[in-house]
């Protein structure tokens, strides 16, 4: 088959492709008009903390680009004031424009560690929506039927659970859908749980008259827990903003049964070179230590290069494997008195806030000079060393 190659990449990490054949007769026409597809992919940047596992459909928009396609991205400025009820028990708290617009930058920021912002379009739905009439989005509306919403599964659940549904909610996938004619996608990425939502924007086009696009579905990546999905609430994710050595410390801490998940949807690495990864752990061959350290430093490397991904390696072991405090950690200086140990933690930047810094105290999983601290009220008077989590230290100087 011509586009074989094509496909193969694009298939790889990928759990659904709606449909393969539509996606080759899609490649052909690109190969014969010389016009890139154009790749969706829609952000609703309600919060602006990525992790690796928002970006599994983000590296597949670069495989995409790798292959002189067009990645196009989303800013949901108008849905993000709406938001996506998906996989969600209660309704979003409304954003504001300039909260959205905010957040939509360094949300790009984070993006752009994996896409080639050559070969990226960003738009805006305001763009489209700005200026729609009444009369607009109630023929938007007429497109669809209670029936089509009742069986989406968090509609149906939340509505049978007696739980909060707004109408506005109702609207979000056909504002979505619509983000696909006004671009005129050739293929929507996004994660399996977004499948109603892609699915909707094929019907869409097809009422304006355009081809319908490719869904191409990738999974839900993993936290580090292995029990539940990525999320910051459940403190078991790898975000893009973690340090280099944060980033190793914890792909280390995941579950050896991950190993091969995290290969697939967090690295480069080719079909090829997971299938001797697997072969290699089913046979017993290497040690599974080895190899997540040869994922840790991948995934550490893809974000800040070999060289931090050979000092966070390095740190890892001189603290983990000879149970050693670090030579050099950062310093918090505090002058007279006693100050809150949350506070220290947050404005050292070893917690993002000062509720994550009582969630991790809670968790017990923070500790001073070697002792576990029990009291989010704890003060600190006098010059110690603190250890957040397994990886972060922090010393307290006068």
């Amino acid at each position: 088959m011509k586009f074989e190659k094509e496909m193969k990449l694009i298939r790889k990490g990928v759990e659904e492709i709606i449909t393969e054949d539509e996606l080759i007769k899609k490649f052909k026409k690109s190969d014969e008009t010389g016009k890139p597809l154009r790749i969706k992919y829609g952000i609703d940047p309600t919060g602006f903390d990525v992790h690796i596992g928002h970006l599994v459909p983000i590296r597949k928009m670069r495989d995409f680009q790798d292959i002189g396609h067009t990645g196009v991205i989303i800013i949901g400025d108008f849905t993000a004031q709406i938001g996506d009820p998906s996989g969600k028990d209660e309704t979003r708290p409304h954003l504001t424009a300039e909260q959205v617009k905010k957040n939509a930058g360094k949300y790009m920021e984070q993006l752009y560690t994996v896409l080639d912002k050559s070969k990226t379009e960003v738009r805006w739905q305001t763009e489209w929506f700005g200026n729609m009439s009444m009369k607009d989005v109630i023929k938007l509306m007429g497109k669809f039927t209670l029936a089509q919403f009742m069986a989406h599964d968090t509609f149906r659940k939340r509505f049978e659970n007696g739980l909060p549904l707004g109408m506005h909610e109702l609207m979000y996938p056909i504002l979505q859908s619509y983000d696909s004619v006004a671009i005129e996608a050739d293929v929507e990425l996004g994660a399996t749980e977004q499948k109603f939502n892609i699915l909707a924007g094929r019907d869409m086009q097809r009422y304006f008259g355009q081809p319908e696009q490719v869904a191409v579905l990738s999974p839900i990546l993993m936290g580090t827990d292995g029990k539940e999905k990525m999320s910051k609430s459940l403190n078991n994710y790898i975000a893009v903003f973690d340090s280099p050595k944060d980033k190793y410390g914890k792909t280390m801490s995941i579950p050896d049964e991950l190993i091969v998940n995290y290969f697939n949807y967090a690295t480069k690495f080719t079909s090829e070179e997971i299938d001797k990864i697997i072969i290699q752990l089913k046979n017993n061959e290497i040690n599974p230590k080895k190899i997540k350290q040869r994922l840790a430093r991948e995934i550490v490397a893809l974000y800040h290069g070999e060289k931090a991904a050979m000092e966070a390696e390095k740190e890892f072991n001189l603290i983990f494997s000879k149970k050693e405090i670090p030579d050099e950690m950062p310093e918090f200086k505090i002058k007279n008195g006693a100050f809150k140990l949350t506070e220290i933690l947050f404005e050292s930047g070893s917690c993002s806030s000062g509720s994550e810094a009582r969630r991790m105290i809670k968790q017990n999983a923070v500790s001073i000079d070697g002792e576990k601290v029990k009291d989010i009220f704890q003060e600190i008077s006098n010059e110690c060393i603190i250890k957040v989590g397994k990886r972060r230290f922090l010393k307290v100087v006068k």
